[in-house]
């Protein structure tokens, strides 16, 4: 089974152990005691299911089972002993007696309750705090569990004055200041300890990765990291002018849209260039109230044209502009988008793409379609057009784009295909292959190239209908492939897919080595308490920055503890995949710009950092960077001049 299969599994049986260790204390409240006997000897059962399920975890990392190892599973473990041997006896010798007690046993009710409030404890430090666990958060859930078990021990002695024949008189008796007292202190001492129990706790703006600290040097400003080169050799100068304004436009489904667009349109103009060229484009803000940057995802700019807001540039308001410079010094497929409350921005229409291609001849397709996928209205739809003809034998390239914030599944009937590029890289040799699913991450891009047949061929989005034809004449008689059952295709696993070359990445020892663990708790979001979408811990800003220096080979071990899939994006750098769930690739090098780690999964990957800047390290489900997931990769020696990132931009003024 898989990780993240185990991981519900481990939730199920937690939530099963709460379950029934209520149902022994409260089964025993009302005086059923063979049935309260069958649910200790269940509830005990149970909870050893729950030792066997965190056992298996630990053996996939000790990332999912920290605060299940050092404070759920000893707490429950405690409790459920200390039930047994308070209840155990009692229970077994008024069954013998055979006999219904005319008492309550108060002592064994307290402590059935109290194992299950352990378990629930447990089970919610897990949801609430996950990874990492801090002595603060323990003793505060320690605390709470006792007060717990004092509360229950107070409502017994209440009712013991107002039924006193029916309580048995061996069970405690507490008053109502010495409960207070005594539940009062416990939970103003974890709470003490814990920061109350949210990840507001102070900590370090910056961690090393293990390398050098920070030493004395002079501060360089991303303002001074700006583009001043000319065209390559041959290249030319390809000027640009974008204006970001509000529109109507009619969805796919034949609804109007409130769309946000560049110069009108969804997507918006599409940026060409041969490599080595200068491509500048002035983005100009008519009327997007909020405001709005350009990022060129994938692009390796200069860190000052990477449109960040708060890191690299001010956000460009209504009436505004701002130039962007960079020479085209990588061919492939790439797009453009708003990096200012992306999350609304670029789900409303704010992006377009960016293909570069070679100056040589040799590598042009004689048809070249770029195709985004965008969702509007709730339907996910590819731009480019639904039909095109490509006589038999022309060399067709599909240039798909992932502009959405969740992964798309395509699949390519009626032909063979090569996936030729990955995020804008072209393969090792991949070879042809055919009735299989391709998985798109969020933001993602795959070249695919084919020999068009004779017979027409369907990309189909999703498993649904074909959304665009290609079909070699106008007149072709009608044989088209099938589409139906792409569902049940394999999926590519590029991680094996094409030609293993040495690459002395792999191999290298990293300078420094960050470990990003990827969850869901309580945290600190741009200074207001919210259920986040955390790493290690902390929500955006709190999360620290990761250092490095120009020439460092840095690694990154990615992990997520959730159940949602997180695409992970760094500015401003290709990373090379170097394992999932400590499995290496054995395929082509991979080198990607995002990265789907699915729940349960671990990564491994590595980059050389060689692009000095202030770079955004996040979550491209763009909701999830607004709601915390995101941090920054800081340069030894680079400063801003501006005021910081807020959830990538994100305005706090919309829905």
């Amino acid at each position: 089974m898989t990780t993240a299969t185990w991981i519900l599994l481990d939730h199920g049986v937690a939530l099963l152990t709460v379950i029934v260790w209520f149902a022994a204390g409260v089964t025993l409240s009302l005086r059923c005691v063979r049935l309260a006997r069958v649910l200790l000897v269940a509830a005990l059962l149970v909870t050893s299911a729950r030792a066997v399920s965190v056992a298996v975890l630990a053996g996939r990392g000790w990332w999912f089972v920290q605060e299940k190892v050092l404070l759920g599973l000893p707490m429950i473990g405690v409790a459920a002993l200390a039930a047994t041997v308070i209840t155990g006896p009692r229970l077994l010798a008024r069954v013998e007696a055979a006999r219904q007690p005319e008492t309550i046993d108060a002592a064994g009710v307290v402590a059935l309750l109290t194992a299950a409030y352990a378990a629930l404890a447990g089970f919610v430090v897990t949801f609430l705090f996950g990874y990492p666990l801090t002595l603060g958060t323990a003793l505060l859930t320690i605390a709470l569990v006792c007060a717990g078990a004092l509360l229950t021990v107070r409502v017994l002695a209440t009712s013991d004055a107002d039924e006193a024949s029916d309580i048995d008189p061996t069970g405690p008796e507490v008053s109502r200041r010495r409960f207070f007292g005594f539940a009062g202190g416990l939970v103003v001492v974890g709470a003490a300890a814990t920061g109350v129990g949210l990840s507001v706790r102070p900590g370090a703006s910056m961690t090393d990765g293990g390398g050098p600290d920070p030493i004395s040097r002079t501060a360089v400003s991303v303002t001074d990291l700006r583009c001043t080169a000319a065209p390559a050799p041959g290249g030319v100068r390809r000027e640009y002018v974008l204006e970001a304004r509000k529109a109507t436009l009619r969805s796919e489904s034949g609804h109007d849209i409130d769309a946000w667009t560049f110069d009108g349109t969804v997507p918006g103009p599409p940026i060409t260039a041969v490599r080595g060229d200068l491509i500048e484009v002035t983005l100009v803000n008519h009327d997007i109230d909020d405001g709005v940057t350009l990022h060129w995802h994938g692009y390796d700019v200069p860190c000052g044209e990477d449109g960040a807001p708060g890191v690299t540039q001010d956000v460009v308001r209504p009436g505004g502009e701002f130039v962007y410079r960079f020479r085209a010094d990588q061919a492939g497929t790439y797009w453009y988008h708003t990096h200012h409350a992306s999350h609304l921005g670029v789900r409303r229409g704010l992006y377009g793409t960016l293909v570069v291609k070679p100056r040589t001849e040799n590598h042009t397709e004689q048809l070249d379609l770029t195709l985004p996928v965008h969702t509007f209205d709730g339907i996910a739809t590819i731009a480019g057009g639904l039909e095109h003809l490509a006589p038999a034998g022309t060399t067709v390239r599909l240039r798909i784009i992932n502009t959405d914030s969740d992964p798309h599944r395509f699949a390519l009937a009626g032909t063979a295909f090569r996936v030729a590029a990955v995020d804008g890289r072209d393969l090792e040799r991949p070879g042809e292959i055919s009735r299989i699913g391709l998985r798109l991450p969020a933001s993602g891009r795959y070249d695919l190239v084919f020999d068009m047949p004779s017979t027409p061929v369907a990309l189909i989005l999703d498993d649904h209908a074909p959304t665009v034809w290609l079909r070699p004449r106008s007149d072709a008689p009608d044989t088209e492939p099938s589409t139906s059952g792409t569902a049940s295709w394999p999926e590519l696993d590029l991680l094996t897919y094409g030609t293993s070359v040495p690459v002395a990445l792999r191999t290298a020892t990293a300078d420094r080595h960050f470990t990003l663990v990827l969850d869901r708790g309580v945290a600190m979001v741009d200074g207001t308490p919210a259920y986040a979408q955390t790493v290690n811990g902390r929500g955006h800003p709190s999360i620290p920055d990761q250092l490095v220096d120009e020439g460092d080979i840095v690694r990154f071990t990615v992990v997520n503890r959730s159940l949602e899939t997180h695409p992970w994006h760094l500015h401003g750098h290709p990373v090379l995949i170097l394992s999932r769930d400590g499995t290496a690739s054995s395929g082509s090098p991979l080198w990607v710009d995002t990265f789907d780690v699915r729940p349960g999964q671990v990564w491994e990957v590595a980059f050389r950092a060689s692009n000095p800047g202030i770079w955004m390290n996040h979550c491209h489900n763009l909701p999830h960077a607004h709601q915390g997931m995101m941090l920054q990769l800081r340069y030894d020696g680079v400063t801003s001049p501006f005021d910081g990132m807020h959830a990538v931009g994100a305005s706090h003024n919309h829905p």
